[in-house]
């Protein structure tokens, strides 16, 4: 593994058809921070949200988009399909298990895929999830339990794991997966693939499925809009750059998002983010209050007045 090679999962970015609802499902039942309250760069009269592990670690962050007009996703082949979120132990799946059923949250039993014990369950977007046991995890670090989750800190959520994407043109994807981010097919069950890139383990992870026969999934909500894998620094972004520039594959060109630096391609149907460690979500709230008011990039401050008045306030409040 050279510095500039991808080291894990960034973040996961899907999309939801009610912020509020969702905000409730992720701090109140899941346990998981809200980091950031902001609006999508690319379309600012929506929110997008960020959530993550304590201190808003490189690894940790599930954001969202609120898009409640757009239709509900259809389940299919060539879209991102499950996201993975890591817990520390065993227990900590029958924890979420009982969790779940107080809650009224629909899940599967626990399982196990790959050696790894695993619980998968979907919210109300039907956006399809699995937590995934850290117990016998090598590799990626997790990040830290939000010391004022309702979770007790030895079960919760502490980081992103092993996101699934099923696709049609598997060969193709694979030989992207190997010659062009170096990922490793370390294991096989059915039409079932894992790979690991970088540091490895749990936070490093993809499970690509081969479905060459369903149809194409459709965007909407309940749908995952990217996944963005982590780079050092923004050293790494220009190496990227160039990178594709001699595939010739299409790409965004550098993306200052302020929390992070991004590069964005899409390969075949599917969108990756290449995003930098630095600055990280505490650049511009301290520790105590992130999440609890309308964060805003500089570039977009000028426009604060026009936001506020068109999306829709919601208390996210909890500091004392």
């Amino acid at each position: 593994m050279t510095q500039h090679d991808v080291l894990g999962i960034h973040h996961v970015t899907a999309v939801t058809s009610d912020i509020i609802e969702n905000y409730n499902f992720l701090t109140d039942i899941l346990g998981i921070r809200l980091l950031k309250k902001s609006v999508n760069q690319d379309d600012i009269h929506v929110y997008h949200t960020y959530y993550g592990d304590d201190f808003g670690t490189p690894g940790t962050a599930l954001t969202f988009f609120d898009f409640p007009n757009t239709p509900q996703a259809k389940k299919g082949t060539n879209m991102i399909s499950r996201i993975g979120l890591r817990v520390p132990t065993d227990a900590a799946l029958e924890y979420y298990a009982n969790r779940f059923d107080e809650f009224n949250v629909k899940h599967d039993e626990i399982t196990e895929e790959f050696g790894v014990k695993v619980l998968r369950f979907w919210d109300n977007d039907e956006q399809a999830y699995q937590l995934l046991s850290d117990e016998h995890n090598e590799g990626m670090k997790p990040g830290t339990p939000w010391k004022d989750s309702p979770v007790p800190a030895e079960h919760a959520i502490y980081g992103l794991g092993t996101v699934e994407i099923t696709v049609s043109y598997f060969d193709k994807f694979k030989l992207i997966l190997e010659q062009l981010y170096d990922m490793e097919e370390i294991a096989v069950d059915g039409n079932r693939h894992l790979f690991e890139m970088g540091e490895k383990g749990n936070g490093a992870r993809l499970v690509i499925v081969d479905d060459p026969d369903s149809p194409a999934g459709m965007p909407g909500y309940g749908d995952v809009h990217h996944v963005a894998f982590r780079l050092a620094d923004a050293k790494s972004l220009k190496i990227w750059e160039e990178k594709y520039n001699r595939m010739v594959l299409p790409h965004s060109g550098y993306v200052d998002r302020f929390y992070f630096e991004s590069l964005y391609a899409r390969i075949g149907h599917i969108l990756f983010e290449l995003a930098t460690d630095a600055p990280g979500f505490m650049v511009d709230e301290p520790y105590e209050t992130m999440g609890e008011i309308l964060s805003l990039p500089p570039f977009l401050e000028e426009n604060r007045e026009e936001i506020e008045r068109v999306v829709r306030p919601f208390n996210t409040k909890r500091s004392k």
